[in-house]
Formats: structure tokens, sequence, C-alpha cells
């Protein structure tokens, strides 16, 4: 069942990536917690959806740069670099947090230089996966990796609502400082990694407009590339209602910082359990395409309820239903993409799936943070949910290779 744990190379970053993503998924819960404590009540949602535009706006204005670094460049010493610029980033937080911080705007500032980072990270990090495995591992690497993100989501949140509970939320990042350098150590300790077979065309063209244009053209002419990143796009940016949880957590739910890291936490729970179920059987699957678009009404299904809901106990598991299907969805997405990607171009389609896979989610954030400001946080949330069966209902009718794949 595990058989790309067998590659010692990729079982290093595996194990120092699942720290370091607990990490950040712990630092990027505590930013929005952050920020709801150092705004007045009434400008709270806005306040919070704004987190999302800062993260996301130099996303999408590095991420076509980061592609064609992750194809022409040393994709090992590029994830080095990533994890340095991480460290820097959360141990700045840690220092204003301790100094005393009674402003919100350095947070944007910084996590403005978090999303920077971040932009060079997923290119440099999805096209390095498959040279640490053979292709016939490639959906069981995949897999795990689904498997660790989503343990990871579920213990760095909860754990840091317990930091948040007992102590300084600036603890949270000085944990995710530390966090970063599991992974520099993992790619120090790789040995053998084969070099990436690029055209010479490529080698002699390095960063270039034409290098860019060439990812673009492969990406938009793919039906099934195209496709999968829209329906990322749309599903995550009208069901994002991650920079909410605060809301429900303080004003709805009554649950507190405890509460709340276990409401951030809670897709993944459910998305542990959606990515442990592909493990063993996604190498076997033979029908991606209605398994991707039922996955994604799942999600939106889910979604609507948790609007609706005034219970913990439901709200938690309506999010870890909605994790479950997500799970299952990215897993189908990455695997798609990476089999019908050469290699050689593996960076730049990471970068332009990038601006929807990032950018939906987090410009979700602020347009949930508007309708949230206007009409009301579970307005804002069950209006999202039906907007991604509607967009996923628009994509499948536009898309026959997607619903025959």
């Amino acid at each position: 069942m595990l058989p790309a744990l067998r590659h010692r190379n990729f079982l290093l970053l595996w194990l120092g990536l699942g720290i370091s993503f607990a990490g950040s998924f712990m630092q990027s819960a505590a930013l929005l917690w952050h920020v709801s404590l150092l705004v007045a009540p009434r400008q709270k949602a806005l306040a919070l959806g704004l987190v999302g535009l800062v993260r996301v706006a130099p996303i999408i204005g590095f991420s076509l740069l980061s592609g064609v670094a992750a194809d022409v460049f040393d994709r090992r010493k590029l994830l080095i670099v990533n994890q340095v610029g991480g460290t820097l980033v959360a141990a700045a937080l840690a220092a204003l947090t301790f100094a005393g911080l009674h402003t919100v705007w350095p947070i944007y500032v910084l996590a403005g230089l978090g999303g920077v980072v971040s932009a060079f990270d997923p290119p440099a990090r999805h096209s390095f996966v498959p040279m640490l495995v053979p292709r016939e591992d490639l959906a069981n690497a995949l897999s795990l990796n689904t498997v660790m993100a989503q343990i990871a989501s579920v213990a760095g949140p909860a754990l840091g609502g317990l930091i948040i509970a007992t102590s300084n939320v600036g603890w949270t990042y000085v944990v995710n400082a530390v966090s970063f350098l599991f992974v520099i150590a993992a790619l120090l300790l790789m040995r053998g990694v084969p070099a990436v077979e690029r055209p010479a065309q490529q080698v002699r063209d390095r960063v270039s407009i034409g290098a860019i244009r060439e990812g673009l053209r492969f990406v938009f002419r793919s039906p099934m590339i195209r496709s999968t990143m829209l329906l990322d796009f749309f599903a995550t940016f009208f069901s994002s209602a991650t920079a909410l949880l605060p809301i429900f957590a303080q004003d709805i739910l009554h649950v507190g910082a405890r509460g709340y890291g276990w409401l951030v936490a809670a897709s993944a729970v459910g998305a542990v359990a959606g990515s442990l179920m592909m493990v063993p059987v996604a190498h076997r699957l033979r029908h991606y395409g209605p398994l991707l678009l039922w996955a994604v009404v799942g999600y939106g299904l889910a979604t609507v309820v948790f609007g609706v809901s005034r219970s913990f106990w439901l709200t938690f598991t309506c999010l870890a239903c909605s994790g479950g299907f997500d799970a299952v969805s990215m897993v189908v997405r990455n695997l798609v993409r990476q089999l019908e990607t050469p290699d050689s171009l593996r960076g730049r389609t990471t970068s332009v799936g990038m601006i929807f896979f990032m950018g939906g989610p987090q410009l979700g954030e602020l347009e949930a943070g508007l309708v949230g400001q206007w009409l009301g946080a579970p307005f804002s949330v069950i209006s999202g949910g039906i907007g991604c069966l509607i967009a996923t209902a628009a994509i499948a009718a536009a898309t026959p290779e997607l619903r025959r794949y």
C-alpha cells in the first residue's frame, strides 16, 4: 500500500514537509485570530477577508515567474531558498507580536511577504516529487502527500488553538519558524536526485517571456488540465469560508479559541479520512472525471449546510465532510495534471494551476468577507456553497472530456 515510502529521498521530503505544513497551517489560523483581536467588531469580517487579498496578490503576481524558475533552476536549491524565506517571515511575526503589536497593518505586510514565498514554493515542490519516485509509484506518492498535508492541517490549527488559549499568539509563529528547518534538513540529506531532462532551447532561454508563453499555451490547449483548474478555482472561490471561522467561533457558536482551533482543523479531519481512503485505490481508479465532479458537488452541499448550522457539532461535521470531498478531488486533480504534463513543463503547469488553486480560496476569503460584512457570515457561506454547485454544473456541461475521463 505504501510503495512510495520505499524511496529514501521521497520519505525524507514527506516527513520534513509534514512538520513544516503543520507549522504553516498553525500560522494561517493564528493570523486570522490575531487580526480579529486587533480590529473593531464592526470591521471584523472585512478585515479578515483582506487577509486573503494580501496573500493572493503576490501569488498571482509572481506565479508565472516562479513556474519558469522551477523548470530552469535546480528545484532542490529553490526549495531550500523558499524555506529560508518562510523562516524569516515567521520570525518577524513572532518578534513584532512579543514586542506588543497593537495595529493590524504589519500583519498584512508580513502576510504579503509570506505570499511571495508561497508563490515560489508549489511549482518547485510539485515538480520535484516526480523526480523522487518512478512513474508507477506517483499516484501513491501524491495520495500520501495529501494524507500528510491533511494530518498537518488538523494538528497545526488544533495545537495553535491550544497555544493561543494558554499563552501568547506569538508562540505559534515561533513554532512555524522552527518547522521550516526540518524541510531544509531533509533536502540537504538527499542523495542521487536525478537532473531534469530539459530541451536544449529551454536551457538557452532560461527565464524569459517565451518560456512563460510556452507554459500558458500548454495549459490552455489541454482540455483536462484547463477544466480541472477552472473547477478548482470556482469551487474554492465560492465555498471558501475559513476567513469567517473566527466570527462563527466568537459570535455564533460561542466556543472561544479552543473551539476555533477545532473548527479550523475540522475540514482536515475529513480530509485525512478521504485521503487515507484514496491511498490504496488511487492507482486502480478508472473514472477520474465523474469522481472529481461528484466530489466537488459534495463539497458545495456540505458548505451550504455549514452556513445553516447553529450547532458546534453539526458545523464540525459539515466542515469535516467538505474536507473529505476536497481531499478526493485534490488527489484526482493532481494526478491528472502530473500524468498529462511532460517533466520539462511541470513547474510552469503548476504555477498556472497555483493561480487557480491558491487564488481561488484566497480571493474567496475576500469575497466571503465582503458578503459577510454586508449580509452576515451565515448568508455568505450559504450563498457560496450554492455558487460552487452552479459553477460545477456549468464546467461539467461545457467539458465533455472531463465527464468521460
